[in-house]
């Protein structure tokens, strides 16, 4: 099934979204892109050729529409789980006994602080938003140009997304799997690790705690 059958599931039965699906403008260069990457993965094309930057294309408009896109698909599937990821099941925001992430953010948090698993996903929803939002970091039209570390402010959101993905599978997997959701997450995991590691935005020391199951279903 295409990547997007993965948001078809969940809207049979109840969902508790983390936060509202960001959008794009009709009419915009990122609108256009958006519908073309989707497209892509509606064709049932390679997901390997499918985060390939479009011939002709800004690098930067790639970059920002799959931000955004992650953003929700992630947002999605932690919500799907949320109702079973507390302070009592959850209290540390964690993958396995080896990893555990601290929660800064240079305003209310401005050292790395212990969070529970839930308080650090909406943190960092809450921080993501902001960013997207942020005319001056994603702006909305292509009159205004990027930032000059646009790509960096980039690699930093999708490494703190990736941790997302590290707690799911290590702390609720089978959550997913009783909704029967497992190969859409997987196949949204794909999409992901195919396109940090094509634009080199995710160091592998973050992308380390799934490695093990990246190297069997990333192939």
């Amino acid at each position: 099934m295409a990547l997007n059958g993965f948001f078809e599931i969940f809207q049979k039965g109840k969902v508790n979204t983390f936060r509202p699906k960001k959008k794009f403008a009709h009419g915009t260069i990122r609108y256009s892109l958006h519908k073309q990457a989707c497209a892509s993965l509606n064709s049932g094309i390679n997901l390997k050729s499918a985060v390939c930057l479009p011939e002709g294309e800004d690098l930067n408009d790639w970059i920002a529409v799959h931000v955004v896109d992650f953003f929700n698909r992630i947002n999605l599937i932690y919500g799907t789980i949320s109702e079973y990821c507390s302070e009592t099941t959850c209290p540390t925001m964690s993958g396995g006994p080896r990893f555990e992430y601290l929660w800064a953010d240079g305003h209310k948090y401005k050292k790395p602080t212990p969070l529970p698993a839930r308080e650090y996903v909406s943190h960092l929803m809450d921080w993501i938003e902001n960013q997207i939002n942020d005319q001056a970091l994603f702006p909305c039209t292509s009159d205004l140009p990027f930032p000059k570390n646009f790509a960096s402010h980039c690699s930093k959101i999708l490494a703190r997304l990736h941790r997302v993905f590290v707690h799911v599978y290590i702390h609720h997997f089978e959550n997913i799997v009783m909704i029967n959701a497992e190969a859409h997450v997987n196949t949204c995991y794909k999409h992901f690790y195919y396109f940090v590691k094509e634009f080199d935005l995710v160091s592998s020391k973050e992308l380390e705690p799934l490695q093990q199951m990246a190297s069997k279903i990333c192939t």
